[in-house]
């Protein structure tokens, strides 16, 4: 048993297609994990499932791959967001990672009056989560979205989707309670800055009716494991944590 490269490809994928890979996948290919012709890698995206297929042409700027065979059908992603203030980049890189390996489909940066981080390259963090779906075996990559004002969230806010905003000033439901009431989805999850959010944001959140106050306990928590906890309580109380585990080591 051995573990391909697996690489995320934007393009038609069927037996016997050739396709020529992107100057930074042929690069990592060639130069970085030294592969030639002959080798095998991965490829996949969401609407053409996971495919073998083998490298046919290899040279340092460029890298061509044969499409061989079928190995997964898309799947469904859990219809999760998580909305999100920004925060610092080592901080913002690890939740943008694991809540992609968590099986978020959307991500939203929101900016609050609190946030300190003032540019929030929407392509990096696009990149990030393409690498993390490479990684952990997903079949699709969240949707990124370019930041907004938290006033713009709530403005254009689908009413249907149950957003739940982590506040732990008092009186907020816990998260298991929370979810249990609202099992029904789509829901999505709001998270603070590093400084939390102010005092009147949380007022005017617990006004909108589709809107739920959630607590994470008794302890202060960061901002991404904050944003990681809840991503991760609701996949084991509603999400696909509870479908049965898949084979997914294939024999050489």
């Amino acid at each position: 048993m051995s573990t391909q490269i697996r690489l995320y490809l934007d393009a038609a994928l069927s037996a016997g297609h050739q396709v020529e890979l992107t100057t930074d996948q042929a690069h990592y290919i060639n130069n970085v994990m030294r592969l030639a012709v002959g080798d095998g890698v991965i490829l996949f995206n969401e609407c053409a499932g996971e495919w073998a297929a083998q490298i046919v042409d290899a040279r340092k700027k460029r890298c061509v791959v044969e499409v061989t065979e079928k190995l997964r059908d898309p799947e469904a992603t859990p219809d999760l967001w998580l909305c999100f203030a920004p925060i610092k980049k080592q901080r913002l890189d690890f939740i943008i990672e694991k809540a992609t390996e968590l099986g978020v489909s959307t991500l939203q940066p929101v900016i609050t009056r609190h946030t300190i981080v003032s540019k929030i390259r929407t392509d990096r963090l696009h990149a990030q989560a393409i690498e993390a779906s490479e990684q952990c075996e997903r079949l699709n990559i969240p949707d990124v979205k370019d930041a907004v004002s938290l006033a713009q969230l709530i403005k254009d806010w689908p009413e249907e989707r149950r957003l739940f905003v982590l506040d732990e000033r008092g009186g907020a439901l816990p998260i298991h309670d929370a979810l249990m009431a609202h099992r029904e989805g789509p829901h999505a999850f709001l998270t603070g800055p590093e400084g939390g959010f102010e005092t009147s944001e949380l007022d005017l959140l617990r006004k909108l009716p589709f809107v739920t106050p959630i607590s994470l306990g008794p302890r202060i928590l960061r901002a991404d494991t904050a944003a990681l906890a809840a991503i991760s309580c609701w996949q084991s109380v509603i999400g696909d944590w509870q479908e049965p585990l898949r084979n997914r080591f294939r024999e050489e």
